[in-house]
């Protein structure tokens, strides 16, 4: 089968889509897929991963063989991913006997940090002062061209917190040891380090893209995070009609000019200076769209389904505003014991529902789940997921 999508037809209903990745979002992905009568495999190394308990097969396998790729593709009739960590041989293998939506080219330059900053200041995009890193004393340049205060991020992998570290934030460190501690926290390997800049808030835009160039870009999503793992997210984001709209076309170029075909979240910095720069690409379903499936007309994982499959894109108005707080590993542990969390407490809340991603080992900040609300203001929503939240901790 080939992938040229130049003479695309649209992929009905009892078709089979490939997953890579088995995670919470692969898993929330194929009950949408499921739900609109398409059969569903995924390949992920964990055995036990979550989505392996919806889904029609479920091949054990890395994100680097390319032989399992290719034969998750040779059952499909399109494949996509919740991961970015999927090694170009495999995209390839997989591409030679299905479409491979996003594709191999956009991934490899949103999966390595310091060429995805490139790309987006050489296509014109709006992003912060950065250096790219790949020694101790390359970082320590670095940091003192950006002016002592930075964050610095793996160039891949690395995710909630993982693979990033700080300079300049620590008044009880001295700058060399905070530099060096960064270094160690990117695993003395290559990286980016990014100027800190003054923030008022974070948002999110997500961007559907069809092959057959049909484009659909949500409200924007306000998110908080806490220790660089999102803690709340909320749909939509309180931004000036301008921001909004200013946003919304940066997200919609970035997808043009990939020539996306699936989803695109772009993460970006409101600044109090009243700059909007991109923070990062994550081709993909993401955390902060959660709250898509309350608060839109069509979620963010059926989105998915329809722009991988070339249907027709679902509108994506707001129905009423959203929020999600989301569950970590931290829930399930206290003073080192395993407790339950009070889930019917939580429920009681107005407008609140329950997801869990059937995760048996909770871990400290591994995201197990998450809360959603809707209220008649995002201010509401959010009072109201964090209000279940407390009463899930507390009882």
């Amino acid at each position: 089968m080939s992938s040229d999508s130049s003479s695309a037809k649209p992929i009905l209903p009892g078709a089979t889509i490939g997953i890579f990745g088995g995670g919470q979002l692969g898993r929330m992905t194929a009950m949408a897929a499921r739900g609109m009568g398409y059969r569903i495999l995924v390949l992920d190394p964990d055995p036990a991963c979550p989505a392996r308990f919806v889904v029609d097969g479920c091949i054990e396998a890395g994100w680097d063989d390319s032989r399992e790729a290719a034969n998750l593709a040779r059952g499909c009739d399109v494949v996509t991913l919740e991961i970015e960590q999927i090694s170009p041989a495999s995209m390839e293998a997989a591409a030679s006997y299905a479409p491979v939506r996003p594709g191999g080219a956009m991934l490899a330059v949103i999966q390595d940090r310091i060429e995805q900053k490139d790309w987006l200041r050489r296509n014109g995009f709006p992003v912060g002062e950065y250096r790219a890193v790949r020694s101790l004393d390359e970082l320590r340049d670095a940091v003192a061209a950006l002016g002592g205060r930075c964050f610095c991020k793996s160039a891949t992998g690395g995710y909630d917190g993982r693979g990033q570290g700080k300079v300049g934030f620590n008044a009880g460190a001295s700058l060399e040891d905070e530099i060096r501690m960064a270094w160690e926290a990117l695993g003395e390997r290559a990286g980016v380090a990014e100027k800190a800049v003054d923030l008022e808030k974070e948002i999110s835009v997500l961007v559907a893209r069809a092959p057959n160039g049909e484009v659909k870009v949500y409200p924007a999503a306000l998110n908080h995070h806490e220790e660089q793992i999102l803690a709340w997210s909320v749909i939509p984001a309180p931004l000036s009609s301008e921001m909004e709209v200013q946003a919304r076309e940066i997200a919609e170029a970035i997808a043009d000019t990939f020539q996306l075909e699936g989803v695109l979240a772009v993460e970006m910095f409101c600044t109090i200076d009243g700059r909007l720069l991109v923070n990062e690409l994550a081709p993909r379903p993401h955390n902060s769209y959660h709250a898509s499936v309350r608060a839109c007309v069509t979620g963010q994982f059926e989105q998915l389904v329809r722009a991988v499959c070339d249907l027709p894109l679902g509108d994506v108005d707001v129905v009423q505003p959203a929020a999600i707080a989301n569950l970590l590993g931290d829930l399930w542990l206290k003073d080192g014991q395993a407790v339950e969390p009070r889930f019917d407490a939580a429920l009681a809340v107005p407008g609140v529902r329950l997801h869990l991603y059937e995760k048996h080992k909770p871990r400290k900040g591994r995201k197990m789940g998450h809360l959603s609300a809707v209220g008649a203001t995002a201010d509401e929503a959010v009072a109201l997921v964090q209000r279940a939240l407390a009463a899930l901790q507390d009882g």
